[in-house]
């Protein structure tokens, strides 16, 4: 009983349609993680950020940034390497739904406008792999295929 739970968590029927998007999201998502938890490619760590959330009412400010940035970081790690991506990606996708209501609705659609064009584009992908699951070339599809 307990391999069928595990099995329906990471087994995926997805093919190689997938690949792409963890690993482009899984970039983009870890680069972001890394700029609000340790300051990395010119992101602010966490005093900032926490700083930054906390005038978007997101209070605690430092607590928010740290979830925030741990989840874009580990979740991307995971994305990365194909592993327990429908968990990884179930949040993220929280995560970019508070982005874009919290930072980004107000400014119209357009990045250029600081607006929620990148915010919808990674929510949309993480909706998918929620939905779909790593794919083949990924530790959930090896693992998956064991238990069954």
């Amino acid at each position: 009983m307990k391999s069928v739970w595990i099995n329906r968590l990471i087994g995926t029927p997805a093919g190689w349609g997938t690949v792409p998007l963890r690993l482009g999201a899984g970039i983009i998502f870890t680069a972001h993680g890394a700029q609000k938890l340790f300051g990395w490619f010119g992101g602010y760590g966490l005093e900032g950020t926490g700083q930054f959330m906390a005038s978007l009412g997101l209070t605690p400010g430092y607590l928010m940034a740290a979830l925030a940035g741990g989840a874009e970081f580990f979740g991307g790690l995971a994305l990365l390497l194909g592993l327990i991506v429908r968990p990884a990606a179930a949040v993220l996708s929280f995560v970019m739904a508070v982005a874009i209501f919290s930072a980004h609705i107000g400014n119209g659609l357009f990045m250029s406008n600081n607006g929620y064009e990148f915010g919808l584009a990674l929510l949309a992908i993480s909706v998918a792999l929620t939905i779909s699951g790593a794919g083949r070339l990924s530790i959930d599809r090896a693992l998956s295929t064991r238990l069954s």
